[in-house]
């Protein structure tokens, strides 16, 4: 056993890790979340009828030609718990190893968009001061990784604090969201990732993708992390 084993087993003594999903103790190299939560996280896959209903999330929009989300979020699930985590109690490691998981494992069924770049759906700057960060471009960071596209949280800008899209019916949404994004003058690519962490009616992400639209942009692909089941 070397040194550096060694120090970290001393210090799982003192101060044991736990998993974000399942609170139980991280052995050895684990790290964030557990090696059975990792298998065992309830995915929304690539058949079926979960991922029939993501085709219909945004038929009007003829431009986003793929729609993949990685997990189901139900309430008080272990889904729920990991994006708590990476929301509201700081930990960046859930959003990366949550999008690295996901490019590692579209990449392996043969369903990776080809695009030309990743962008995070952007935080009004106001949220991203209260939370430290935006959890997208965790995501973003992580799916990078796994894939080799690069990524932006720069490209896209949030101009217009709105209130929070929950309990909205999805036309409330669509009218809270209408004209809040901009795009960076200059940056015109042809196809596009976008990445956010739970799609519900997929307002945001539309709104996204017809901002782009308006410069050029030409073909989209939608990634959340988890979808929403109601």
């Amino acid at each position: 056993m070397n040194l550096k084993q060694l120090v970290r087993d001393f210090a799982d003594l003192l101060f044991p890790r736990c998993c974000e999903s399942c609170d139980q103790t991280l052995q050895g190299n684990e790290a964030t979340i557990c090696t059975l939560c990792r298998i065992s996280l309830p995915r929304v896959g690539i058949g079926g009828l979960n991922n029939e209903a993501l085709q219909f999330k945004f038929v009007n929009l003829p431009e986003i030609l793929s729609t993949h989300s990685f997990l189901l979020f139900t309430k008080r699930s272990k889904v729920q718990k990991l994006l708590h985590a990476l929301k509201y109690k700081g930990n960046k490691d859930v959003g990366i190893l949550l999008g690295y998981m996901f490019g590692q494992e579209l990449r392996a069924a043969g369903h990776l968009p080809d695009a030309e770049i990743i962008l995070s759906i952007p935080l009004h700057n106001k949220k991203r001061k209260q939370r430290g960060y935006n959890q997208s471009d965790m995501l973003a960071e992580g799916f990078s990784k796994a894939t080799g596209i690069p990524w932006s949280g720069t490209m896209l800008k949030r101009v217009r604090y709105t209130a929070t899209q929950t309990g909205k019916t999805k036309m409330e949404r669509r009218e809270n969201v209408q004209g809040v994004f901009s795009i960076r003058q200059g940056f015109s690519p042809k196809s596009v990732i976008l990445i956010d962490d739970v799609l519900t009616t997929g307002a945001t992400l539309e709104e996204c993708a017809r901002t782009l639209l308006a410069t050029g942009c030409r073909e989209f692909h939608i990634l959340t992390i988890a979808l929403a089941q109601h």
